[in-house]
Formats: structure tokens, C-alpha cells, sequence
């Protein structure tokens, strides 16, 4: 593997529901990219990864993570991480004034 710096212009976008997701890295071994959401905004419920953990960063904003399996909702601003179990469906919801940007990452990648 050679070391590679992608651009936000590089990543691949795309949209789950109303959130904005780039695609910066997927190997075999890891995932990495970011979600932006606008206030109020709520995005897609992903299903969860059967065979790996995710991690999302809080970058900017305040962000509720809702588990909708059991209705569990963590508070996140920035700064915060939270580590995400295996097969766990989850949704993120813009609960502040500004575009709020999460960085996920999952390991092992899901190709």
C-alpha cells in the first residue's frame, strides 16, 4: 500500500436520505469518510456492520446518535467518539444552529 492524500474534491459523495457522506478511503481492511448534516437534519438509518466495529467523530456541531433497535439516544458535540458494536443499526440527527461534519470509520472494511 503507497500513502495517498485525497481532497474533500476527490472523495466519492453521496447521499444517504438527506446526509452528505464522502468516501475517502475503503480497503479491505478499513473504511473512513464523513457525514455532514444540516440543523434539524436527520440522516438515513444505517443497518449496522455485521463484522465490524464503527467509530464516529464528532468534527463540528452537536449530533444526536439514535440506536432505533431500542431508542437509545447519545448526545455528541465536538471533540466526542463514540465506538459502535457490531450489527447495531444507527441514525444521526443535526440537533445544533451549524452544518454539523462526523467522521466515521469501520474496520474491518466491508468491500
Amino acid at each position: 500500500m503507497e500513502m495517498k492524500v485525497v481532497s474533500a474534491k476527490e472523495a466519492k459523495a453521496f447521499f444517504e436520505g438527506p446526509e452528505l457522506d464522502r468516501m475517502y478511503f475503503r480497503t479491505e481492511k478499513i473504511t473512513f469518510g464523513t457525514a455532514a448534516l444540516h440543523p434539524g437534519q436527520t440522516g438515513a438509518i444505517d443497518n449496522g456492520h455485521p463484522n465490524g466495529h464503527e467509530v464516529f467523530f464528532v468534527v463540528r456541531g452537536t449530533v444526536i446518535l439514535r440506536t432505533p433497535h431500542d431508542n437509545v439516544c447519545y448526545q455528541m458535540s465536538e471533540g466526542d467518539a463514540i465506538l459502535m458494536p457490531e450489527a447495531v443499526p444507527h441514525e444521526l440527527t443535526n440537533i445544533g444552529t451549524e452544518l454539523a461534519v462526523v467522521s466515521f470509520s469501520l474496520a474491518p472494511s466491508e468491500l
